[in-house]
């Protein structure tokens, strides 16, 4: 039972350390909007949306009115979409059609951006799934708040190289059919090996096919309570430094817990799950970076950063799982590099490469995350990349994912500035050197011996 009482504890967090909901994300089935006509889909899809998630924003205000906790942003996942099209559509700019749908839904309904146009393709590609893969870099260009994320790997299955390949030619498309705006298409666009049903975060969030009708999660982030809680054990054993980390993130959790209920009871929709993920933001004292530096590296990206981001990112969920009973989505710590602005700051004098950010993913929640790169970077290279990351995930059977922008018009050094959440950065170098030949291959990288549990 979440009393109100515990949320007075945290006022102090509220007004000095950056603590907020970060989404309320209400997840919708359009699995009952399937149609043979295009055109009934598309009207069925607005109307659901609408329907379910009128009053999401006006909700949301008031629980954070009420309770003295900032809910930054509310949000729709739904079906992917590759799914609810595969009857109707039969050419990539049938699901652009879904894909405006979804859009003004969103807008009609206020919410900030909307996730599912994603195919699961982790084992191979239905000629939907092509179509909608095919019909991404349109649709992201031509919609404002959608949101875009693919399947291409799990433990049970093994990679998709054949879509890992296309994955990488549809981010460079992207890219330039957003090239006026620093490519910022790409930031809605994100693959995943080992993805969540309920993960309530963009770009990722969509409304699996195992979930009800309807469902409220709720992502809590709070890095700046957490560097808070730890400057007061400064030089203390590893043992206190753990237990801080733990204790901290069991009442931001509960935070959580109490706006989902009441999400839930107001908006006459079941609670899923509480997601405690410690996603930064741009604002100064709101960084993973941060949180990395007061434990005791001189700055992120240096020796130790990977082994302090592994306590952290167990640590939270340790105290998360704690504090509710219902914590799922991603849970842990987010090294999105745009986002957080002592990891830009990092990347920026050279303590932070891609190659380190590679080795820290795999113990963070997520992977190579809003990582600006050349925009003449090869199809094939970001193919590679996105390649180790799926392999990262599925060998230690963890969610890995890759959000790359590729800046059209930029090189290695220059300044992008995307705006809002999604911050700025500089352009980060990649390697010279190429991988097509083991790209171009072809076919499925099989599951590893251990994916065999029945």
């Amino acid at each position: 039972m979440v009393d109100i009482d515990e949320v007075i504890e945290t006022n102090q967090m509220v007004t000095n350390e950056n603590l907020d909901v970060r989404t309320v994300t209400m997840g919708i089935s359009l699995l009952g909007c399937c149609s043979h006509d295009l055109g009934e889909t598309c009207d069925g899809i607005y109307g659901r949306i609408v329907e379910s998630a009128s009053d999401l924003v006006s909700v949301g205000d008031e629980i954070a009115l009420e309770i003295g906790i900032p809910i930054i942003n509310k949000r729709v996942s739904v079906t992917p979409v590759a799914i609810v099209g595969a009857s109707c559509c039969k050419t990539p700019g049938d699901f652009v059609e879904i894909a405006k749908s979804l859009d003004r839904a969103s807008q009609k309904i206020g919410v900030n951006f909307i996730g599912g146009y994603s195919a699961l393709v982790q084992k191979g590609m239905t000629d939907a799934d092509r179509l909608l893969l095919d019909s991404i870099p349109e649709a992201l260009a031509s919609t404002e708040r959608l949101c875009s994320s693919v399947s291409l790997a799990s433990t049970r299955t093994g990679i998709d190289m054949d879509a890992v390949k296309l994955m990488g030619e549809k981010v460079v498309e992207t890219a330039v059919a957003t090239k006026d705006h620093d490519s910022v298409g790409c930031a809605k666009l994100v693959v995943f090996c080992n993805p969540t049903d309920d993960n309530p975060f963009m770009a990722g969030a969509f409304h699996g096919v195992t979930e009800p009708e309807k469902v409220i999660n709720v992502g809590v982030s709070g890095p700046g309570v957490i560097r808070t809680a730890i400057s007061k054990v400064r030089g203390q054993s590893f043992e206190v430094l753990c237990e801080t980390i733990k204790k901290t993130a069991f009442k931001v959790t509960r935070v959580g817990q109490l706006v989902a209920k009441e999400a839930s009871s107001r908006l006459g929709t079941p609670f899923g799950i509480v997601d405690l993920s410690l996603a930064p933001t741009p604002a100064v004292g709101d960084s993973i970076a941060d949180i990395m530096q007061e434990m005791g590296i001189e700055r992120c990206g240096g020796p130790g950063t990977t082994a302090a981001l592994a306590i952290l990112n167990d640590q939270v969920k340790k105290g998360g799982i704690m504090a509710s009973s219902y914590v799922g989505g991603l849970s842990g710590a987010f090294i999105p590099v745009t986002e957080d602005s002592s990891m830009a700051e990092a990347a920026d004098i050279g303590a932070l490469t891609i190659e380190k950010l590679e080795a820290m993913t795999c113990v963070c929640s997520v992977g190579l995350d809003m990582i600006a790169i050349p925009g003449d970077t090869p199809a094939a290279t970001i193919s590679g990349m996105i390649a180790d990351e799926m392999a990262i995930g599925m060998v230690n059977n963890k969610t890995t994912a890759v959000r790359l922008i590729p800046v059209i018009g930029k090189k290695a050094g220059d300044e992008i500035e995307l705006g809002g959440l999604l911050g700025s950065a500089k352009v980060m170098p990649v390697s010279r050197f190429g991988c097509a030949d083991f790209i171009n291959r072809g076919g499925r990288i099989p599951a590893p011996v251990h994916s065999f549990k029945n």
